[in-house]
C-alpha cells in the first residue's frame, strides 16, 4: 500500500535547505509529495564561508529519491535581487507558493559565548543579525504576493526556544527572539488571507555539524553521551521536519497562527516519531534538568 502524500501538489520553498534542519524539512515535505525549491550557497561548484560539503543539489536529489520533486536554486537571500529572481521563477512556474520554510542561519561558529556584549566583535554581531533576521524578512516580503495566490498557505519560521529566557549571547538571542516576533507579526498581517505563520524550534539537533562536533555519526550519535548527558535526550532534524509536514497538512492551522511552538508540542499534538519511533521531549528534559524554561 502506497504511504500517504498529504502534500501532493503542493509548492514549498525551504531557504537554507542545504543541510540541518533544512535538509531534513525539505526532505520531508517530498516525502509528503510536495515539490519543493532548496536554496542555499554552497553547491556542486562553490562552496559558503561555512565550508561544509553538503550542497543543496545533493537535497534536491534526496526529495527525489524520498518522492517528491526537489528544484535546487542557489540563493544568497541577504541580496533582495536573488530572492527577487527566486521569486519570479517560482511564479513564471507555478503561480503561487504554498509552504515557506525561513531557515536561514549558518552563525553557529560565529556566535561568541562566555562574554557580555560589550567585548564580543560588533561587526561580526550586526552580521550575524542581518544573515538571519533581515534574509528572513526580505524572503518573506518578496514570496507573500505568491503565498496570498495560495489556498494553503503556511509560513514557518525556524527558531530556537520557546520561552523569553535570555539564550546565552546578546546577539544569538537578540536573532531568535526576533525570529520569534517575526512570527508573530506576520501573522497578524497574513490573518485575513488565510495564510497561517508560526515560529518551531526544534530541541538538541542532531545535525551533521553536530555529529562532526562530537566526531559520531547518525548511527553511532549516542557514543557522544558520555560527553554531554544532555545529548541522550536530541532528536534527528527529521523529527522537525515531520512536525512542519503535519503542520501544513492540518486543515485547522490557522488556528495555531501567531504561536511558538516546538518539535515536542507538536509531536505530542499530531502523535508524531522521530526517525527510530520514539518521541524526544527536549522541552520536558530542560525543565527538569536545568530547572529552566526551554
Amino acid at each position: 500500500m502506497p504511504a500517504p502524500r498529504p502534500l501532493a501538489e503542493r509548492i514549498a520553498l525551504v531557504t537554507g535547505g542545504t543541510r540541518g534542519a533544512g535538509r531534513a524539512i525539505a526532505v520531508e515535505l517530498g516525502t509528503a509529495g510536495a515539490t519543493v525549491y532548496v536554496t542555499g550557497r554552497t553547491t556542486a561548484n562553490s562552496s559558503s564561508p561555512m565550508n561544509r560539503p553538503e550542497t543543496i543539489e545533493e537535497t534536491a536529489a534526496l526529495i527525489d529519491a524520498a518522492g517528491g520533486r526537489g528544484i535546487a536554486l542557489p540563493v544568497d537571500h541577504s541580496q533582495p535581487a536573488e530572492i527577487q529572481t527566486l521569486a519570479d521563477t517560482i511564479a513564471k512556474t507555478f503561480g503561487r507558493l504554498d509552504i515557506l520554510v525561513n531557515d536561514i542561519w549558518g552563525g553557529d561558529a560565529a556566535v561568541e559565548w562566555g562574554k557580555p556584549f560589550w567585548e564580543q566583535d560588533l561587526a561580526i554581531g550586526r552580521t550575524l543579525l542581518h544573515q538571519s533576521i533581515d534574509t528572513h524578512l526580505m524572503t518573506s516580503w518578496h514570496m507573500a504576493p505568491l503565498l496570498l495566490a495560495s489556498d494553503h498557505g503556511l509560513v514557518v519560521e525556524i527558531t530556537d526556544g520557546v520561552s523569553h529566557r535570555y539564550r546565552g549571547s546578546l546577539f544569538y538571542d537578540l536573532i531568535k527572539s526576533s525570529l520569534n516576533r517575526l512570527a508573530i507579526a506576520q501573522a497578524e498581517d497574513f490573518r485575513s488571507s488565510g495564510v497561517a505563520v508560526l515560529a518551531v524550534s526544534p530541541g538538541f539537533l542532531r545535525s551533521e555539524a553536530m555529529l562532526d562536533h562530537f566526531g559520531v555519526t547518525s548511527a553511532t550519535w549516542q557514543e557522544a553521551i558520555a560527553a554531554d548527558p544532555h545529548f541522550a535526550y536530541s532528536e534527528t532534524p527529521h523529527y522537525l521536519g515531520r512536525a512542519v509536514v503535519a503542520l501544513a497538512a492540518d486543515p485547522k492551522k490557522m488556528e495555531a497562527t501567531g504561536t511558538i511552538t516546538a518539535t515536542w508540542e507538536l509531536a505530542k499534538k499530531y502523535g508524531l516519531t522521530d526517525l527510530d519511533g520514539t518521541q524526544p521531549d527536549w522541552g520536558h528534559h530542560f525543565r527538569t534538568s536545568l530547572n529552566l524554561e526551554p
